[in-house]
């Protein structure tokens, strides 16, 4: 495909890196010189220095011939007219926009978007999207990556074996003998960072991440069995009160009434004005890296705590510090992803890398065939992915044990008119089915290929 990304910081780096890896014909916008030349250096791209919504920038960067264009610099206006001229200008199929105020995404205000108006095809929140990540993770404690499928029927989590884990040592298939009635299966796992698709007779060793897709009502016996019965955080503090902490302790003062809410912000202003909109949660102004703040804000006694300033350093120190005077589990907001390899060495408990989730939300529309849903896993190393089987799909109509599936794929679950069907050998997918894969890196294109059309070749 070729593909337009207008704004090269962290977003658009990540995602021009993805797309380049995976061969797209990629060209990237910036107003700054010193962020394109960077992509330049650094990747197979193309780098325009210029105003991303301006028509000659964008017929310099190939809009005539373009399958896409992605527009996720710092300002909504700038995405949302880039989009606009690619539409109107270039005929430019699909178009996405990163949109953070929430002032245009109010559902009363929806047809702003419509093909009359202003004709973007995917709205990207990022504060929303990050916010929903962070609230699932504290909704299952012990679990690490929580993401929904199939309606939100399903849901795939990363869960850390323990060295006390029941399931250790143990080959797969007698998860399967010993809860006949679980609704999970374990698609794929972790071993010394290596990401690998999982199969029958394998065993999970003490350290590695399991990947599961369970029933959504039976997620926290899944969690039991691996030996996480981690309780509900009652006494929560958020550090941070731009639009992610603000998000997040509104829906958490709605979903999570008993839930006793504290949140740090260091401005005067916006902790005077936040205080005034959330209602349960009481707002303290002063530094989340200043002890004296910390202490008033009764961390000792906390069961959570979550940073979600914008900056790395004060989220990792403020956690840290947390733990240390008495938290009993800490949250980070990373966008730096070299930190992500020393969070347990620093003392943090888990981590949200908040460019991973808007990448992985955009990924679903790049990918071919009939895919719905994408969630990327450690920086592309696997991806877990719900597609339209169709009547030419070389998945339907066979018995799955006679699948010559590709290595690196596994078929985690089926739905199938509202039902979910969890496979053995003996199922077969139906044209219509929607199918749920496991795919590490290396197979994700040609498991793109098991769901694709004919006339999509051409």
């Amino acid at each position: 495909m070729r593909i337009i990304i207008c704004g090269a910081g962290q977003v658009g780096f990540g995602i021009a890196e993805r797309l380049a890896a995976e061969n797209h014909d990629v060209s990237v916008i910036d107003s700054s010189s010193r962020l394109i030349q960077a992509i330049r250096d650094t990747l197979d791209v193309r780098g325009f220095v210029g105003h991303g919504a301006h028509p000659d920038i964008l017929a310099r960067a190939g809009a005539e011939s373009a399958d896409m264009i992605i527009a996720v610099t710092l300002y909504d206006e700038v995405n949302m007219i880039a989009c606009q001229v690619a539409h109107s200008l270039f005929g430019v199929p699909t178009k996405v926009a990163r949109v953070r105020a929430q002032s245009y995404l109010q559902s009363h205000y929806q047809d702003l978007f419509s093909r009359d108006h202003m004709p973007i095809d995917v709205i990207i929140s990022p504060e929303k999207e990050v916010g929903e990540t962070v609230l699932r993770r504290i909704s299952l404690p012990g679990a690490s990556d929580v993401v929904r499928f199939a309606d939100e029927k399903l849901t795939f989590v990363s869960i850390v074996c323990m060295v006390d884990c029941p399931v250790v040592d143990t080959p797969l298939h007698q998860l399967t003998d010993l809860f006949p009635d679980l609704g999970a299966i374990v698609v794929g796992y972790s071993t010394e960072g290596v990401v690998k698709a999982a199969h029958s007779g394998d065993q999970l060793q003490a350290g590695d991440i399991a990947y599961v897709v369970v029933e959504r009502g039976r997620v926290r016996r899944m969690l039991s069995i691996f030996g996480h019965e981690e309780p509900d955080a009652r006494r929560i503090i958020i550090s941070g009160g731009g639009n992610i902490g603000l998000y997040v302790a509104e829906q958490l003062e709605e979903r999570m009434s008993s839930a006793r809410l504290k949140l740090i912000e260091n401005s005067r202003d916006r902790a005077s004005a936040i205080a005034d909109q959330l209602k349960q949660t009481v707002v303290l102004h002063g530094s989340s890296v200043d002890q004296n703040i910390l202490l008033e804000a009764d961390v000792e006694r906390a069961d959570l705590m979550v940073t979600l300033t914008n900056d790395d350093q004060t989220n990792i120190l403020s956690s840290v510090m947390a733990k240390r005077l008495g938290c009993d589990f800490n949250m980070t907001l990373l966008n730096n992803s070299s930190y992500h390899g020393f969070t347990k060495t620093l003392g943090i408990d888990a981590y949200i890398n908040p460019r991973s989730v808007t990448i992985s939300r955009i990924l679903q529309y790049v990918r071919r065939g009939r895919i719905r849903s994408v969630y990327s896993l450690k920086d592309g190393a696997a991806e877990v992915i719900e597609a339209e089987a169709l009547e030419t799909s070389p998945l339907v109509g066979a018995p799955l044990r006679d699948l010559n599936l590709p290595e690196g794929v596994r078929i985690g679950s089926i739905y199938r008119n509202e039902e979910l069907v969890f496979p053995d050998g003996d199922a077969q997918i139906k044209a219509g089915d929607r199918v749920v894969v496991f795919a590490t890196g290396e197979a994700i294109k040609k498991t793109e290929q098991l769901f694709r059309v004919s006339l999509e070749f051409f």
